[in-house]
Formats: C-alpha cells, sequence, structure tokens
C-alpha cells in the first residue's frame, strides 16, 4: 500500500471514531487448543497458528514458541504503528526495522526459584532509513509509541481473569 493510500485510511477511521467512539470498542477471541506434546494450534477468524515448544522443553520444535509470537507481536505492532504515523505526517521513510530483544530466566518456568517467569527486561531497537531530520523521526516515533496497543499491553498493568469450566471427559 501507498503511504497517501494509509493516510486516507486512517484519516477515514480517524473521522469515524471521533464522531462516534463506540465503533472502535469490540472483543477479541483466540481460541488455542493443545494438541500433541505441548504443540498448540491457534485459531482467531479465519487465521490458524501452530505454537510448540523446542526440544530441550520438552517440544517437538515444529512451531515457534509463545515469547516468538509475543516479541512478534510488540514489534509488528511498532513498525506498523510506525509506517501509519509516517504516511499520516508525510514523512517519507526508505526501510524500516524493529528487533524486539527481552531478557528472561526461565528457572521460574519450572518451578525453581522465586524470581518472576516473565522477561526482566524488554527492549526495542528502532532502524529507519529515511531524508527526514533525526528529530523529525524521534517525535515521529513517540507519537506513535504513544498510540501502540501492543506496546501499552507490555507497560501498563491491565485487568486479567481466568474462568475455569471443567469438563466430562467424552465416551
Amino acid at each position: 500500500m501507498s503511504q497517501h493510500t494509509i493516510k486516507e485510511a486512517f484519516e477515514r477511521s480517524e473521522r469515524a471514531l471521533s464522531l462516534k467512539p463506540s465503533i472502535g470498542r469490540g472483543s477479541a477471541k483466540t481460541t488455542v487448543r493443545l494438541s500433541e506434546g505441548l504443540a498448540c494450534e491457534a485459531r482467531d477468524g479465519r487465521w490458524k497458528l501452530s505454537v510448540d515448544m523446542s526440544e530441550k522443553s520438552g517440544g517437538s520444535g515444529a512451531a515457534p514458541d509463545p515469547g516468538v509470537f509475543g516479541r512478534t507481536a510488540l514489534g509488528s505492532c511498532l513498525a506498523i504503528g510506525y509506517a501509519k504515523w509516517a504516511a499520516v505526517r508525510g514523512v517519507s521513510i526508505r526501510s524500516l526495522e524493529v528487533e524486539v530483544q527481552a531478557d528472561y530466566d526461565a528457572a521460574r518456568e519450572y518451578g525453581v526459584g522465586d524470581k518472576s517467569p516473565g522477561y526482566s527486561q524488554v527492549r526495542y531497537v528502532v532502524k529507519v532509513e529515511s531524508d527526514a531530520p533525526e528529530d523529525e523521526i524521534a517525535r515521529l516515533l513517540d507519537e506513535a509509541d504513544s498510540c501502540s496497543p501492543w506496546l501499552d499491553v507490555f507497560v501498563r498493568p491491565i485487568e486479567l481473569r481466568r474462568e475455569l469450566r471443567v469438563l466430562l471427559p467424552e465416551e
């Protein structure tokens, strides 16, 4: 898509949401089913994704592990946001890359130790090729970061609830 097409879509959505904010609210659902061993099939609408663990973690290594999808969600959301805001602000970008780096300690995942089982730090490195001045690119990234849904998920505590439904085995 061209920057013009992206800008038109952005502005159309911006106008619609300004007039009727409720059209931007909704819920999303992804269903993940354990298939064999530690492998899972995830379905979300028309999309089907495979998830697995590496052989050293007891999986078959046939698909990316959950961490790959989490880092991919953050990195791709940032890259897409930067491209959208560049189109809206008329900033030409020749190439853009976001590298997501995450530090972890797998011990707690196996019930060992008392450290958090999640990441201890996440960093992202943005590489931009553009004729625009660096300060203009920095302002663009700051604006896009402030509107990034997945960056928000990583930095802001949100309510998370578990619901349990125990089913009887089918005969």
